[in-house]
């Protein structure tokens, strides 16, 4: 079953959009800022990435880079997901290491078919 690490400090984001997956049957795991979302990457290494722009403590654009740093964590899926809808910011969020980006409000649909096509069609 496919894992995904979801780096999302604001509380209902991050349950509404668990809840969603979980439905879809993948194992989630949860970051609330960019340290701990570097903790979580390396210890669990999550099969993708969810990850918030907008955090504390480092924000997602460091913490995509910092991971990328990493040799284990150089070809894992990491989706962007910011409310930051210019398209500076998606050539940002890409130049930092993202390898998709995804605006707020998600629009769950096309997030899950992006999911679903990066861990080959979804859990099994």
């Amino acid at each position: 079953m496919p894992t995904i690490l979801l780096v999302e400090d604001n509380e209902m984001n991050r349950d509404v959009l668990s809840r969603l997956l979980q439905k879809r049957g993948y194992t989630m795991l949860f970051a609330e800022d960019g340290q701990e979302a570097i903790e979580a990457a390396l210890t669990h290494r999550p099969d993708l990435i969810l990850m918030d722009i907008s955090l504390p403590v480092m924000d997602g654009y460091e913490v995509t880079r910092r991971l990328r740093q990493e040799p284990s964590m150089q070809s894992t899926i990491i989706i962007a997901l910011t409310a930051h809808a210019m398209s500076s910011d998606r050539d940002r969020a890409l130049a930092s290491g993202c390898s998709d980006y995804e605006t707020k409000p998600v629009e769950f649909s096309r997030l899950l078919t992006k999911i679903e096509t990066y861990l080959g069609g979804g859990p099994s």
